[in-house]
């Protein structure tokens, strides 16, 4: 799947320099490569990413919900690879205008950004309200009351959905600190710092997909960078109530056959190659019939009736 991030300032600047000087020097010789040292621009500080790589495809699960009361369905939701870059780099491949959840996280002492662009919010506050989904146009700079209420119901929820997929690596709880509509006014980290950008893509049917980031300070991270290498969760089991009672309602519904023995009678051979419609084949009732479960014996019992009806009353639990 590729991706939907447009270019940044500094790189359509290159390419247009790049351009220029195809243009204007078409037989000029080529300048002396810049010499490059493996290892010298490493920002691989998370090894391979795979702990958070398992974070961000279980939140995409955990997402989906989210978005049900306002798209009345759960949309298919994907991640890219996270992307370690200086806030600096991010901020300018993003409009003046988009929406800036800021989070406290703890107990990292940290914060984390969510970036919804205003385009998508336009899309769900549409379709909450019984509209269909489709792309709005926005030429606006501001949100309006009803769409900071959907952002709210948004990030709250996103952040419950973050809490559960980190909860498996390291029990965080993600709290909204503040919400901007401008990077300028959004207090979050400086721009050379390093930030690692989870960056999502929503599918979203008779629409474009919409995108949605998540931004975590490099620094905040550092403390759990050996667990995010690691190809393990946690050895901390978590007692799932829910998938328990349905386990358990799950069983109960099995269907299994439960007969009676109420005799084993011995007939020779030659007796039953005698045997003709009308025969009588004399039968001693046992005393303590035995119950059957799947032709498993469980439980002996008493010959009666009930209301008019046999019926064997159990009278202890067999050994088996």
């Amino acid at each position: 799947m590729a991706s939907t991030h447009k270019l940044s300032s500094f790189e359509v600047a290159a390419l247009v320099d790049g351009l220029r000087d195809l243009d204007g020097d078409s037989g000029a010789e080529t300048t002396e490569a810049k010499p490059y040292r493996f290892g010298s621009d490493n920002r691989a500080m998370l090894g391979d990413y795979y702990g958070l790589r398992m974070i961000n495809e279980r939140f995409c699960r955990l997402a989906r919900p989210v978005f049900l009361p306002f798209l009345r369905m759960h949309p298919r939701i994907s991640s890219f690879p996270p992307e370690i870059k200086t806030f600096a780099q991010y901020s300018d491949e993003l409009d003046n205008f988009t929406s800036l959840t800021i989070s406290r996280i703890e107990p990292l002492r940290g914060t984390s950004m969510i970036t919804l662009h205003p385009d998508f919010v336009s899309l769900l506050t549409d379709a909450y309200y019984g509209g269909a989904i489709r792309n709005l146009p926005n030429r606006r700079n501001e949100f309006t009351a009803t769409e900071a209420r959907v952002i709210e119901l948004v990030t709250e929820g996103l952040n419950r959905a973050l809490e559960a997929a980190w909860r498996d690596l390291s029990p965080l709880t993600f709290q909204v600190a503040s919400q901007e509509e401008n990077l300028q006014f959004a207090t979050f980290v400086e721009g050379k710092d390093l930030v690692v950008n989870c960056s999502f893509i929503i599918q979203l049917p008779d629409a474009d997909p919409a995108n949605l980031d998540i931004l975590y300070p490099l620094q905040a991270l550092k403390p759990l960078a050996a667990q995010l290498r690691s190809r393990m969760q946690s050895d901390v089991i978590d007692d799932d109530i829910t998938w328990r009672e349905r386990l358990h309602r799950a069983v109960m519904a099995v269907p299994l056959t439960v007969t009676a023995r109420l005799a084993e009678p011995s007939v020779p051979l030659a007796a039953l190659d005698r045997l003709t419609p009308g025969h009588v084949v004399p039968v001693d009732l046992s005393p303590a019939p035995v119950l059957l479960v799947e032709d498993k014996p469980y439980f002996a019992g008493d010959i009666g009736s009930q209301s008019g009806h046999a019926a064997i009353n159990l009278t202890r639990r067999l050994r088996r």
